[in-house]
């Protein structure tokens, strides 16, 4: 007869078992852990990249007119090629319905279709560290999901405020031992709670996978507030597709109520407009590579091939999408990667200069890894148009916030050096670059509103505005994130510094 005793310790043994699966699958399918040849087509483009601007710096000191400012009209140049890649790529959009979220269908209309079956199981992993104060609202929504997770796991890092306590008294959870998952909650049978030793995100997400059973994992920061239609907008994805193994939602930023945090907003709000509609192109492109793993959904069976996520990356999301790409077309697997226009949530962003920067440099600094472990792709045929479009584009943007700054830099000098014709024929460029960039931007909340019929947010006069003041505010901002993100990059540190959150809840810091 097996006691309690002795069936306790071979689930222990069980979850060690997986733990260790899990690690042995990483350093196989990790570019960090095997280093894979350097090609010499990658080196090329990295190279010249940092080339071309050495020499346009140099050149700015002996040309006249707009052509001694002539980083700025590469960084422009290659700004509008981009903006012009992803208006053609985003052209089947003009076909959805103007109220896609309240139609689903047609917002699968871009997906390859299977026949219908039954939806695939959801679980949700909610990775926490020191979030009493958002906790009670990212749960909430998680619970008034239709056709909702049957499994929601409080994934719990080590926290040491008054987590414990409001997953108890509020959630009717018992603490579990360290490493092990609670019993089923009296009150809603579909949550558990996780404790582990704080390590960091990447490593209580990697626990909570291993413990889980359902198909499909999704990950929801702990200050992230999902739609009541978003699981089911992910199950149905999934259903439909396949090949589908990552899919990511749409979110909205939420700052607080500052002056400060209403004008981080007002930029935020519509950058993620932007960079989602750029998504969808690159999605189209077959080279989708941004998954925000504040809200993003995955095969848990992919999960497992690939190692899960990578605790040595300041970007785990973004990390393992390269993974995934790179263990598809290594196995010929035909993976897919997608953004659903109907999936939406609102997640908290930084309402500060401070939070700002910090958490740019964070994200620039795991862009940075990222590049540089999987350099091989860059220019490789072997991934397709991912190898010869995404990531020389991605070697590019290695060292585009330094062509925009050195730009920046470059007109004040030559604006108050006395070169005034030089300013008065850069100022001719900027002004058209501005008009382009305002019917763009025009044009892409056009489409961002019949893709995901959103409307109430966002006006055609905000958008005009932003399009005008960004370049010179937002936008340099951006790029000393970006700066400082290269000098975390090269220093080594992994660090994520403390977010203070004040779009959701009350504010709180979390280490």
């Amino acid at each position: 007869m097996h006691t309690d005793t002795d069936m306790a310790a071979a689930s222990k043994n069980s979850r060690q078992t997986s733990a260790t699966a899990l690690e042995s699958a990483l350093a196989l399918a990790s570019p960090r852990i095997l280093p894979r040849a350097t090609t010499l087509a990658g080196a090329v483009i990295h190279f010249a990249v940092l080339l071309l601007w050495i020499l346009l710096f140099a050149r700015s000191f002996f040309l006249h007119g707009a052509l001694a400012w002539a980083t700025g009209i590469v960084y422009i140049l290659y700004d509008t090629i981009l903006l012009l890649f992803v208006g053609f790529k985003t052209l089947p959009l003009m076909a959805m319905g103007s109220s896609a979220k309240s139609n689903p269908a047609s917002v699968m209309t871009t997906m390859p279709m299977a026949a219908a079956g039954p939806l695939p199981s959801l679980g949700v992993i909610v990775a926490s560290h020191n979030e009493a104060s958002v906790l009670p609202i990212t749960i909430a929504a998680l619970l008034r999901q239709a056709h909702g997770p049957a499994q929601i796991v409080i994934a719990d890092d080590g926290s040491t405020d008054g987590t414990a306590q409001l997953l108890c008294s509020r959630f009717g959870l018992t603490a579990p031992a360290e490493g092990e998952l609670s019993a089923a909650s009296t009150l809603h049978p579909q949550l558990f709670w996780l404790r582990v030793v704080h390590g960091g995100k990447a490593r209580a997400l990697n626990a909570a996978i291993t413990v889980m059973t359902t198909d499909i994992v999704m990950t929801v920061d702990a200050d992230t507030l999902l739609d009541d239609d978003a699981c089911h907008a992910m199950r149905s994805a999934f259903a439909q597709g396949p090949d589908l193994v990552a899919a990511a939602g749409i979110l909205t930023p939420v700052c607080g109520r500052t002056v400060s945090g209403r004008l981080f907003q007002w930029f935020q709000v519509h950058e993620y407009m932007r960079n989602f509609i750029a998504r969808y192109a690159w999605m189209r492109a077959d080279s989708l590579l941004l998954i925000s793993g504040a809200f993003a959904s995955f095969r848990r069976d992919a999960l497992l091939a690939v190692g899960g996520f990578d605790p040595q990356c300041l970007v785990e999301d973004y990390e393992l999408i390269h993974r995934l790409r790179r263990y598809s077309v290594d196995h010929g697997l035909h993976w897919d990667v997608r953004v659903l226009g109907n999936a939406h949530a609102h997640t908290d962003a930084p309402s500060t200069l401070k939070t700002f920067l910090r958490q740019r440099r964070r994200w620039f600094a795991g862009f940075l890894q990222t590049q540089y472990w999987n350099r091989d792709m860059t220019g490789n045929r072997r991934y397709g148009t991912l190898g010869l479009l995404m990531m020389p584009v991605k070697a590019i943007d290695t060292l585009q916030p330094l062509y925009g700054l050195t730009a920046f830099i470059l007109l004040l000098i030559f604006m108050f050096g006395g070169h005034g014709a030089i300013v008065l024929s850069i100022f001719s460029v900027i002004g058209a670059k501005t008009l382009f960039d305002l019917l763009f931007y025009l044009w892409s909340i056009h489409l961002y509103r019949r893709w995901t019929g959103e409307r109430q947010s966002w006006s055609m006069g905000s958008a005009m505005l932003a399009a005008i003041a960004e370049p010179f505010t937002f936008q340099l901002l951006r790029h000393f994130g970006a700066l400082l993100g290269w000098l975390q990059f090269i220093r080594g540190g992994r660090v994520w510094g403390k977010q203070h959150r004040a779009g959701l809840g009350r504010p709180s810091d979390e280490g």
